[in-house]
């Protein structure tokens, strides 16, 4: 059997002679953000944000522009967890609005983040995770989408992770991932990331039982 190098040389020439599909963004899933939070401080302002902001993104699989202009009103605090509003987004362009549910978990704890953010950052109005100046002071304007992405490339470097893999879709595509391999419901998955269609939810799936109960396992 060939050894790793003259696969992988192998494939780099198969690459050059036809081109190659354009590489997917790692998903942030729940085990790489618990290594991500747990190498972020407990303290500190901008710190808090950002533990708040991937936590909290991963739990609601909300888009990275959703997940930006997020404001207080939009949350509701339930006794397991809290009820977010969603009033627009991709797949409701009338506005009618969404909602979903984060629970308070017990591993990756989203609200209990949240929480600490919000009295940290004294946020009583307005969005929920605003632009940051220097020097840590939070401002009342919300932080752009592609904001989002660079807290979660920052930080996933931080911990030794190529920086370059992750982006605005990590987190949102880590809770469907880790959804799928954890058996969660093709329709409860649909609940929380609010997709038109089961067929990109049930690749997910695919993805996550590609080795399990495998046609080949019995003669392999």
């Amino acid at each position: 059997m060939a050894d790793a190098p003259a696969i992988e040389q192998t494939l780099r020439g198969i690459r050059r002679t036809h081109g190659s599909v354009p590489k997917k963004k790692r998903a942030a899933t729940h085990d790489l953000v618990r290594t991500i939070l747990e190498a972020i401080p407990e303290t500190g302002i901008r710190n808090l944000r950002d533990r708040a902001l991937i936590a909290f993104g991963l739990a609601s699989a909300m888009r990275r522009s959703e997940l930006a202009a997020l404001r207080l009103e939009h949350l509701t605090r339930a006794e397991d967890g809290v009820r977010v509003l969603i009033p627009k987004s991709k797949t409701d362009q009338e506005g009618a609005g969404r909602t979903i549910a984060v629970p308070r978990g017990l591993r990756i704890r989203p609200l209990a983040l949240l929480e600490a953010w919000l009295v940290a950052g004294e946020i009583a109005e307005g969005f929920v995770f605003g632009r940051m100046r220097k020097g840590d002071r939070v401002t009342g304007a919300a932080m752009s989408g592609e904001a989002v992405a660079l807290v979660l490339k920052e930080r996933a470097a931080a911990v030794g992770l190529d920086a370059a893999e992750f982006g605005a879709h990590s987190l949102r595509a880590g809770f469907l991932t880790s959804a799928a391999a954890t058996g969660a419901s093709l329709f409860k998955m649909r609940d929380q990331s609010r997709h038109e269609s089961l067929d990109v939810l049930a690749g997910y799936v695919r993805d996550a039982d590609l080795f399990k109960d495998h046609a080949g396992a019995g003669f392999l």
